[in-house]
């Protein structure tokens, strides 16, 4: 009777979530030519800007009708409104076992994609936005809960590769749903890559944005679904199973030893001056 009590008195997030369901449900899948290809909106999106605006983290207007019982209600319902989505993958999987080796060594090799952030994000962090030891944490991976437990046990969150993974992990949970979905539909439309590369690209190990993804993807591409989902499961399997290791062992070593050779002698120079204040100001006080 408890438990059917603290429901109810939730009624305004339940009835949210209806109404934006919905509403999103109702416009339905929208497809915008952008010349090379083109952006399909698809209601996930919808839902995502409904529930940015009705949050009340970010807007007054969010404020008037959720308040923080709502909020501490809505943040362990994500993982559970996404465990039948989750379900759906591992059934796919099965059936689609031959089309997944016979893509082989290719699904082995686009776990490399997973240093990619290195690649591409860490020079940019530190050569143009000149952080520090923060972009080790920011870009040694896209910052997902094992990625954090790692940072956590290197460095402890409250160390700046702390600030730096909880950033990114921050960012991605409110963004990078949209900017999955957005991506995926772009380059399904266009033609250039093989649906089934975009589709093992899915599998970043997060399961919201592999479902944004692949349901782009799906959307692009109907006649592919079953193999879609089935290529999106596998990966993202796979990276949960070797992105730890991956992230540990090859990536974080990688980044810091690269954050060495681009600032480490900054770092000193600044440590040093830092040392030598240290003893002025203390003559100073005395």
């Amino acid at each position: 009777m408890e438990a059917v009590r603290r429901v109810a008195s939730l009624w305004r997030l339940h009835v949210l979530v209806l109404a934006f369901t919905i509403a999103a449900e109702l416009v339905g899948i929208v497809k915008i030519p952008i010349g090379i290809g083109a952006i399909l909106l698809l209601p996930l999106l919808y839902s995502f800007v409904l529930g940015l605006l009705a949050n009340p983290n970010i807007t007054a207007l969010g404020r008037k009708f959720i308040g923080s019982d709502e909020v501490k209600a809505a943040t362990p319902l994500i993982v559970i409104a996404i465990m039948p989505f989750i379900a759906k993958f591992g059934t796919t999987i099965g059936p689609a076992i031959d089309k997944i080796i016979s893509a082989g060594p290719a699904l082995l090799a686009q776990e490399i994609g997973n240093l990619g952030t290195i690649i591409l994000a860490f020079p940019i962090a530190v050569l143009v936005l000149r952080m520090g030891r923060e972009a080790i944490g920011a870009t040694f991976s896209i910052a997902r809960e094992p990625n954090i437990a790692i940072i956590a046990d290197k460095f402890t969150l409250k160390s700046k590769e702390g600030a730096g993974v909880l950033g990114v992990y921050v960012v991605g949970t409110l963004a990078g749903t949209f900017i999955f979905a957005v991506m995926a539909s772009i380059l399904a439309t266009t033609g250039l890559l093989d649906i089934r590369a975009l589709a093992m690209a899915c599998g970043v190990g997060s399961g919201s944005m592999m479902a944004a993804c692949s349901g782009a993807l799906t959307s692009a591409m109907p006649s592919m679904e079953e193999e879609i989902l089935a290529l999106a499961g596998a990966s993202n399997l796979l990276t949960y199973a070797t992105g730890l290791y991956i992230g540990l062992f090859v990536a974080l070593p990688l980044v810091n030893w690269a954050y060495k050779v681009l600032r480490g002698a900054e770092d000193e120079g600044a440590a040093q001056r830092d040392s030598a204040d240290k003893p002025a100001n203390r003559k100073q006080e005395g």
